[in-house]
C-alpha cells in the first residue's frame, strides 16, 4: 500500500476500534488510522505486544539517546532476553509516541515482523499535547512501510499497557492480549482537517457570490420593471419632417423599410383656394393657414428640436412621438425607453401609462371691464382672486 492513498484516507476520514476481544464484556478503544502504509479494509487479528518486552535499544546508538523514554519503538533496536515472538504467528506491535517519527516507528516494527502497531498518546502533563486522536503521517516517502498502523489516546494506551501487564494469557514466553483492529472510511467527515480547512476557506467566498448573485437579479429585475417593452415602443406612432410640416405614421408601420424622398418643390403644389381669394381681393390680412397655425396648431407640432441630442430636427429625419406629445429622434428614445427608463425625458412621464388629462382654458381672454348692463354690485359678487381690488369704473364713479 503506497502513502498516496494513505493521504487520501486520512484527507477524507477514518475511524478504526482497536477491540481486546479475550476479555468479557470486550475492551474496546478508539483510534484513527495512519495516513501511510496499508489501509484497514479487513479486520486484523492478532496478539498484541510491547516492543520494550523483547527489544532494547541497540548499544551502536550514541550515547545521548541510550536512554529514551520505555516502549517508544525508535530505530534502531535489538533483541532482548531468551523471548522473541514467532514469525509464524500474526502479533501485533504497542509503541508510545515520542523521540522519532511516526513512520519510523512503523517501518522498523515493520522490521522485526509485526503485522500491524498500535500507537499510543504522550503524557498531556509531560508533552502539553492534550490528549486526543491524531493523524499519523509521513514527511518523507512511505511506500515501503505494507502494514497497518493506527493511533489511540495516551489514557487508552495506560490501560492496554495495563491490562497487558496483568493478563494471563501469553505468547511465545511473553504477556500479551488478543487484539482486533477494525476500521470505517467515510466519505465525509467533519473531523476531517482538510475538508473542514476547504469548508472554511470556501464558504465565506461561497456566502458572498451567492450574496452578489441574488443583488445582481434583484437589481435586473428592478431595471427591466423601469424599462419599457420593445413591443409597446415600437407601436408608438412616428412621424417624418418634410422641411415644412409633419408626414405622421402609424407604430405599426415599419420605420426603417420606409424611405421617402422629400426633394418635391412644396411651391409647385397648388395653392389653396383662400389664398387665391386673399390675391384677388388685394387684401393684406393674414390668411387663413396663418391664423390657424397662429392660434389653432398643436404645442407639440411646433417642437423643432431633440431633447436628446440637443440638435435641431432636419428634412428627413424621423422622430417618435410620446403619449406626452413631446417629440424626439426615433433611435434615440427608443434606446433610452428600451435600455434605461420608461420615461420621457422632458417631463417624466410614464409612456407605458394613458396621458393624464390636461384641463383646458378658454382661448378668449377674459377682461375686466364691466358692460353697461351690468351692475357694480354684480360684477363685485362675480369677483374672482384675480379681479383687481380697485377697478377703472368704480374709480371713476367716486371721483
Amino acid at each position: 500500500m503506497n502513502s498516496e492513498k494513505g493521504w487520501w484516507g486520512w484527507a477524507w476520514g477514518a475511524e478504526s476500534t482497536v477491540t481486546v476481544v479475550d476479555r468479557s464484556p470486550v475492551v474496546s478503544f478508539s483510534s484513527r488510522p495512519a495516513a501511510f502504509g496499508a489501509e484497514i479494509n479487513s479486520p486484523i487479528l492478532g496478539y498484541v505486544l510491547p516492543l520494550s518486552s523483547f527489544t532494547k535499544t541497540c548499544p551502536s546508538i550514541p550515547n545521548s539517546l541510550l536512554d529514551p523514554p520505555p516502549n517508544t519503538g525508535c530505530p534502531d533496536l535489538c533483541s532482548d532476553g531468551p523471548h522473541y515472538p514467532d514469525a509464524s504467528e500474526s502479533w501485533i506491535a504497542l509503541i508510545q509516541r515520542g523521540k522519532c517519527e511516526f513512520v519510523n516507528k512503523v517501518r522498523e516494527a515493520q522490521r522485526l515482523g509485526a503485522r500491524a502497531v498500535v500507537v499510543g498518546g504522550d503524557d498531556p502533563e509531560v508533552s502539553g499535547y492534550p490528549d486526543t486522536l491524531v493523524n499519523m503521517y509521513s514527511p518523507e516517502d512511505a511506500s515501503d512501510v505494507q502494514i497497518a498502523a493506527t493511533f489511540i489516546k495516551y489514557s487508552d494506551y495506560i490501560e492496554l499497557y495495563r491490562l497487558i501487564s496483568t493478563s494471563n494469557t501469553s505468547h511465545a514466553g511473553l504477556r500479551t492480549l488478543s487484539l482486533l483492529i477494525t476500521a470505517e472510511y467515510s466519505a465525509w467527515e467533519w473531523y476531517s482537517p482538510i475538508i473542514t480547512f476547504i469548508i472554511i476557506l470556501l464558504l465565506p467566498s461561497i456566502l458572498t457570490f451567492v450574496t452578489l448573485l441574488i443583488h445582481r437579479v434583484r437589481a435586473a429585475r428592478a431595471a427591466q420593471r423601469d424599462r419599457a417593452p420593445e413591443e409597446f415602443v415600437h407601436s408608438l406612432p412616428w412621424r417624418v419632417w418634410t422641411g415644412s410640416g409633419w408626414e405622421k405614421h402609424e407604430g405599426i408601420e415599419d420605420a426603417d423599410a420606409v424611405s421617402p424622398s422629400f426633394d418635391v418643390d412644396i411651391e409647385s403644389y397648388p395653392r389653396p383656394i383662400h389664398e387665391e381669394v386673399e390675391d384677388q381681393s388685394g387684401s393684406s390680412s393674414p390668411s387663413s393657414s396663418d391664423s390657424n397655425q397662429d392660434g389653432n396648431q398643436p404645442w407639440f407640432e411646433s417642437q423643432t428640436e431633440c431633447a436628446i441630442c440637443l440638435s435641431d430636427f432636419e428634412k428627413g429625419d424621423k422622430v417618435r412621438v410620446l403619449p406626452c406629445h413631446h417629440l424626439f429622434h426615433m433611435h434615440e428614445v427608443d434606446e433610452w425607453l428600451i435600455q434605461r427608463k420608461k420615461l420621457c425625458p422632458v417631463c417624466k412621464a410614464d409612456v407605458t401609462q394613458p396621458p393624464q388629462p390636461q384641463s383646458h382654458h378658454s382661448s378668449v381672454p377674459s377682461t375686466d371691464v364691466t358692460t353697461p348692463s351690468q351692475s357694480p354690485s354684480t360684477s363685485h359678487n362675480e369677483a374672482t382672486e384675480t379681479t383687481p381690488l380697485l377697478s377703472n369704473s368704480r374709480s371713476l364713479t367716486e371721483a
